[in-house]
């Protein structure tokens, strides 16, 4: 339709939400699929949270509030920037989203310009560059792969800046391959930023409760904080505290930054929802002390996925330090042939074979950034990960 804004020309509809589509459209066609697309933890928003938001309900809080954040809600993440990340901020440095999404586009649209350079690491999350080309500028992606751990080294980071370099957007713990990055990692990458003035890092640390095995988070701006002053630091409730739904995203950083990024808002979105933002300040504020007991419930489902996925001949999956996410590469199974004589020449033919003929829904590695390989979330219960490698372990074995 002619109408249509040639913006949209530049991006493409999310990926894993067209996988997740795809998925339950077979499902009420009566066909058995297991869906590993979706990143949404399986696990129910605690019973407090839930409380609070049926009390504000109650309570009459369901009026507009302030356009990026209620006071209570921006207290509360002071609170746990503080506690958790030992960071320091005022009101008018934090702004609260409608979900993370929401946040990184609201940076992105009060910032960029037209030539303006956003560097990406490989593997990405597949809204990071539709959101920068929505805004004007120009995704640079830094090519990490398997072969790095699937992180970026300093001297990936160093080559890819360039005078036109407005952002990093630095994801640890990684959506799609989980790899999360070690303080003396993130700090070897401070000293890159620390020569390039003219760099701002917008650090996504969303999977930041779900690590591994002892792993210690640090966000950039705690690692490295000679450029905490440059550094938008998000996060959200929606991955830790299983509220997906409720659409809370949440940043510390510069207050000019914080006041454009109202400012796009406010034409907007207007306010996240006010019953959402109280469920966060619960979320935020009570206790904490199931995300350890989840994380573990995870870390149980990665070893098993892990290690099923790993048994499958022509796969080579990664330990992940973190998240909810697998990504293993299917370089052995390209060029093989289906049953049926269809030839993998890609990874999304991969995903489409075993959907197709197996019944398990994943994401190509294309949508991500870096072939061959397909990501698999964990975020589900045992017996159904068990079924669903078992079913890619057969599949696997029918290539010739």
């Amino acid at each position: 339709m002619t109408f249509i804004s040639r913006t949209l020309d530049r991006i493409k509809p999310s990926p894993t939400m067209a996988v997740t589509a795809k998925a339950a459209e077979l499902k009420a066609a009566g066909k058995d699929v297991i869906g590993l697309g979706a990143g949404e933890p399986d696990f129910d928003t605690p019973d407090h949270i839930k409380d609070a938001a049926i009390e504000a309900i109650r309570g009459g809080d369901t009026k507009y509030t302030k356009v990026d954040g209620t006071p209570a809600c921006k207290a509360a993440v002071i609170e746990k920037f503080a506690r958790e990340n030992d960071l320091s901020y005022q009101a008018n440095q934090i702004t609260v989203n409608s979900g993370g999404k929401h946040t990184i586009y609201n940076a992105m649209m009060a910032t960029l310009n037209p030539g303006d350079e956003v560097i990406i690491p490989t593997p990405y999350w597949v809204s990071y560059p539709d959101i920068v080309l929505l805004a004007g500028g120009t995704p640079v992606f830094v090519h990490a792969s398997i072969g790095t751990n699937f992180k970026m080294t300093p001297e990936m980071l160093e080559a890819a800046i360039t005078p036109k370099t407005k952002w990093l957007i630095f994801n640890s713990p990684s959506n799609p391959s989980g790899a999360a990055y070690t303080e003396a990692e993130i700090k070897a990458l401070g000293e890159v930023l620390k020569r390039h003035e003219n760099v701002w890092v917008f650090a996504d640390d969303i999977y930041e409760h779900i690590v591994y095995e002892g792993f210690t988070f640090k966000t950039m701006a705690q690692a490295v904080p000679e450029i905490a002053h440059c550094t938008l630091t998000m996060n959200g409730v929606a991955k830790a505290y299983a509220m997906t739904g409720w659409r809370i995203g949440y940043a510390g950083g510069d207050a000019a930054l914080i006041k454009a990024m109202a400012k796009v808002q406010s034409q907007s979105t207007s306010n996240p929802c006010s019953i959402s933002q109280a469920a966060t300040v619960a979320a935020l504020t009570g206790t904490q002390d199931f995300l350890r007991e989840r994380a573990t419930v995870f870390q149980g489902r990665r070893d098993l996925v892990v290690d099923m996925l790993n048994a499958a001949e022509g796969l080579n999956c990664p330990t992940p330090e973190g998240a909810f996410y697998v990504y293993p590469s299917v370089a052995g199974c390209i060029g093989k042939s289906t049953p049926a004589g269809k030839v993998i020449n890609t990874d999304e033919d991969f995903v489409t074979y075993i959907l197709e003929d197996y019944g398990v829904a994943a994401v190509h590695g294309e949508a991500f950034g870096l072939s061959p390989h397909f990501r698999g979330s964990y975020a589900t219960s045992t017996e159904a990960l068990t079924e669903a490698c078992s079913r890619i372990q057969d599949a696997c074995s029918k290539l010739k």
